[in-house]
């Protein structure tokens, strides 16, 4: 039986967090034989925001090789970088052609950051939702991995779809493939250390709010011994007054592979100045395996760039068969085949 197929994606913007980790790529690596995987570094929505092209290309071939080292397997899974695929851009601008006005404005996250960038925020901002679909379609997946701040955008995605194929297809032959999501209910949502009831997140500008998978050790001490808590003795889950409480003993809970039940059991009593180190040795533990492998990979970057150059290759000759479907229904005159 065919496999269905998969497709994300994480910006290449700064390092990746435990949030990234946890949250993402840890279900991407347990379930990738389940599935055709296409994962990719997306380096083009990186400059919607202000970035630092100095570190840009150097950010990508960090997060592909931290893909590798969390244990992403070339054998179920293809990793390329986004704009090595011409048609990711092409497609875009198709469907930005297509796309309402008033639904791009109406997005949670443009509106967001709108209002952090003010009189300098980018049209790239607010067209991103347009990019994502063409990232999402060229690959006709069947399944998109989605957390809670990215549905919308999927939701958008599957509306364009079906307003070319109503604009450009008939019921019968669609053009474009309308994907799922993929929830999964595992997935751990990681909040920032110094403040528990927001998500952590690469944005942050405090590098304390997050601890970063290749963050040594005595820099994992230090913020860990630096997160907020709180003031009461005795640490449970799932108390809505103590978020921090919650969300610290879930990262020991993941990091130890332990149930909720025992963590519960174990940590009841404990005052935040025993709880911390044992937190951080945990915690540094579970970085280390990570860590030596992206060090072995980072040190053999010809291997590196094969995987990339594999994966665009693989990449490539699957969206520009979508590509030309879609500009064959769009009407373009299409160039002869050599």
């Amino acid at each position: 039986m065919t496999r269905q197929r998969v497709l994300s994606g994480i910006q290449t913007t700064g390092y990746l967090h435990l949030g990234n980790y946890l949250g993402a790529i840890r279900n991407w690596v347990e379930d990738q034989s389940q599935y055709e995987n296409f994962f990719f570094l997306a380096d083009l929505h990186a400059i919607t925001v202000p970035h630092n092209p100095k570190t840009l290309a150097d950010d990508t071939y960090t997060i592909a090789a931290l893909y590798l080292a969390c244990g992403l397997d070339l054998q179920y899974s293809t990793i390329f970088v986004q704009s090595h695929v011409p048609a990711h851009t092409e497609f875009a601008w198709l469907l930005s052609c297509i796309t309402p006005l008033n639904w791009l404005e109406d997005m949670i996250q443009f509106k967001e950051k709108a209002v952090k960038q003010g009189r300098e925020v980018g049209t790239g901002l607010l067209t991103y939702p347009v990019l994502m679909a063409s990232d999402i379609l060229l690959y006709e997946p069947d399944k998109v991995p989605v957390g809670e701040d990215q549905k919308q955008h999927l939701e958008l995605t599957r509306d364009l779809v079906d307003r070319f194929n109503h604009k450009f297809a008939t019921p019968q032959k669609p053009v474009l493939k309308r994907p799922d999501p993929l929830i999964r209910s595992a997935g751990a949502r990681v909040m920032s250390l110094t403040d528990g009831t927001k998500k952590m997140s690469k944005s942050d500008p405090s590098e304390l709010s997050r601890i970063n998978l290749l963050d040594p050790p005595d820099v994992i001490r230090n913020k860990i011994k630096k997160c907020k808590t709180d003031p009461i003795k005795g640490l449970v889950f799932g108390d809505p007054e103590r978020p921090e409480c919650n969300n610290l003993l879930t990262l020991y809970m993941i990091l130890s592979g332990q149930t909720q039940e025992a963590v519960a059991a174990e940590c009841q009593d404990m005052g935040w100045g025993q709880f911390k180190p044992l937190l951080t040795e945990t915690t540094i533990a579970a970085l280390q395996p990570i860590q030596e492998r992206y060090s072995a990979i980072m040190e053999d970057r010809s291997y590196l760039e094969s995987v990339l150059r594999e994966g665009r290759a693989k990449a490539s000759a699957i969206a520009n068969q979508t590509l030309k479907k879609a500009k064959q229904a769009l009407g373009y005159a299409l160039p002869s085949e050599d």
